[in-house]
């Protein structure tokens, strides 16, 4: 049999090396457009910001060692420019001129290019991707050349891990990003937090707004941006999504949406005998159902090996599961990760869910070094199943996300969080764990035992009902909601009929710093008749919700404040 794939990197090269596995007798061609088949493309900003220093680190294998290994005939820049399925034969174009080559098994994994949009200038030589290789030395040699100033188009994950990377090598950097908030699958109270670490490393952020044209020039490019600002810069990396790169095998005939290929729960296409894999198919979404292609390498490995097994094992070769989208980025000291769906992402499919904000610790509070975990866990409302979930912190990030995808491919719901089995040493997490605590907080949302108001609500919630600080006095004199009545939760239960008084039959809304004392503050104000509910997430979540406008709406006591 020969097996043919198309495309290396990840989905590619993993399919390859099963197949030779599974097949020694196997004829397993690779066929490459680019000069590297076998590289760390999630290294990439790591090299151009110094961490990496020997490009030779990013190659993961070469076509030698692969030959030398697994027995695979890998050919570099070749080009498939035809797809003929009736007879089943590629037209590549190759160094040495054009070639046919047929197939028996044809594995498309051609992945995806950059995203280009219709902006006058973008083919001026200072325009950079960061997906390959060749991008990274490219920018790397730009740096060293003694670029000083930087424009990154786009903030999401890439975007961001070009726009540290950059900083780390001394270039002043700005990040222009159309949507409202930097990394836009991330939640808007999130994001804040990894714009404010942006700003601390120096990071100029232009958010909402979109780059119009680039000026080419003798010393440097101006990108223009909608606002009639311009950004001189010596280097622009472009980082604004990606497109599959499909299109000589869509006109061949093999079906896709949106230029991704379609492909059955095996990576099979419409067309006998061919598969796919990786960022240039159509991937389901685990939690919303919604189709889309999904650009990450975990995802992209493992489905590679699945379709291997399905071309030389079709009767035991297991489906290839829905992803649920865990991504993780490092910003300067933080970290910020997410799994599922986000709000948007469940909005549109029309779930009907719930949201909790917790503000724990990483690890125990009294060993040295504790810092916040700031974790938004998403639940179905009717059930409790585990819908998404996201966090920043500098430290533990990684392995709560970790747990709460697990969580969610197991298909449990939030209460079963309460009851996992964490590893747990004060250096390294709580007897209570941020996951544990997480199920904790939806139980009691879910029994009714807490009721919550969330921050989107605070004009809603300042019109219609009462609210109640629950801080200390210190605490309130920091900022504080107008019109809102500060009696610390420790003294509640001897002031009620004050907040009676005061409330006058209004519902009473109580807030504290992270929703902790709030909750606690909540219980007694229910059982003694209030209509109550607790700010999801305290004034923490409050103002990174409400960015700059929480400066505007928060009142200060001065006399407080200075006593």
């Amino acid at each position: 049999m020969r097996i043919v794939v198309v495309g290396g990197v990840a989905g590619g090269m993993s399919c390859a090396a099963r197949a030779r596995r599974l097949d020694e007798s196997a004829e397993i061609i690779v066929i490459e457009r680019g000069e590297y088949v076998s590289y760390a493309n999630c290294g990439l900003p790591y090299f151009v910001g110094g961490e990496i220093a020997d490009p030779a680190k990013l190659l993961v294998q070469t076509p030698q060692s692969l030959r030398a290994a697994l027995d695979l005939d890998v050919r570099t820049r070749h080009e498939v420019t035809g797809l003929d399925p009736r007879e089943r034969v590629l037209t590549v174009h190759t160094p040495e001129g054009i070639e046919r080559i047929s197939y028996d098994a044809l594995v498309l994994a051609p992945g995806a290019q950059a995203a280009r949009p219709p902006i006058p200038g973008l083919d001026s030589p200072r325009v950079r991707s960061l997906r390959t290789v060749d991008d990274a030395l490219a920018l790397r040699e730009q740096v060293e050349e003694g670029a000083r100033r930087a424009v990154v188009l786009g903030a999401g994950f890439i975007g961001i891990e070009a726009a540290e990377a950059l900083a780390r090598q001394g270039l002043d950097v700005t990040v222009v990003e159309l949507a409202d908030h930097v990394l836009p699958p991330l939640e808007r109270e999130l994001a804040a937090l990894v714009s404010d670490e942006l700003h601390a490393l120096g990071i100029d952020t232009r958010i909402g707004i979109a780059a119009t044209g680039i000026q080419p020039g003798a010393g440097h490019d101006l990108v223009a941006l909608g606002d009639g600002t311009q950004l001189p810069a010596e280097l622009i990396v472009l980082s604004v999504g990606v497109r599959p790169d499909t299109t000589a095998f869509e006109a061949a005939g093999v079906r896709c949406e949106r230029s991704a290929i379609v492909v059955d729960e095996h990576g099979r296409t419409s067309v006998p005998g061919i598969w796919a894999v990786g960022d240039a198919t159509v991937s389901t979404d685990a939690v919303t159902g919604d189709r889309r292609p999904v650009a990450l390498a975990g995802p992209a490995n493992r489905a590679g090996r699945l379709v291997a097994d399905d071309i030389l094992r079709p009767g035991t070769a297991r489906p290839i599961p829905h992803p649920v989208g865990t991504a993780i980025v490092r910003i300067g000291s933080l970290t910020a990760a997410l799994t599922g769906a986000n709000r948007a992402a469940l909005d549109a499919a029309g779930s009907v869910y719930r949201t909790i904000h917790l503000h724990p610790n990483q690890h125990a509070g009294y060993f040295p070094g504790a810092s916040q975990l700031h974790l938004i866990v998403h639940f179905r409302e009717s059930d409790g199943l585990l819908l998404g979930a996201q966090a920043v912190g500098a430290q533990g990030v990684d392995k709560r996300i970790d747990v709460l995808a697990t969580a969610i491919r197991a298909g449990m719901t939030v209460e079963d969080l309460i009851d996992l089995d964490l590893a747990y040493s004060p250096p390294y997490g709580q007897a209570k764990d941020p996951v544990n605590l997480a199920g904790m907080l939806g139980e009691n949302v879910r029994t009714g035992t807490l009721a919550l108001w969330y921050a989107q609500d605070v004009d809603r919630i300042l019109a219609e009902a009462f609210v109640l600080d629950t801080r200390s006095r210190a605490e309130f004199a920091t900022g504080h909601l107008p019109g809102a009545l500060n009696i610390p939760h420790t003294e509640l239960r001897e002031r009620l009929g004050e907040v009676r008084t005061a409330s006058e039959g209004r519902p009473v809304r109580v807030m504290c710093a992270s929703g902790v004392r709030s909750a606690i503050a909540h219980r007694v104000l229910a059982q003694a008749g209030f209509d109550s509910a607790s700010l999801s997430g305290g004034i923490l979540t409050l103002q990174a919700a409400l960015a700059d406008r929480a400066a505007e709406l928060l009142r200060f006591d001065e006399a407080m404040q200075h006593a």
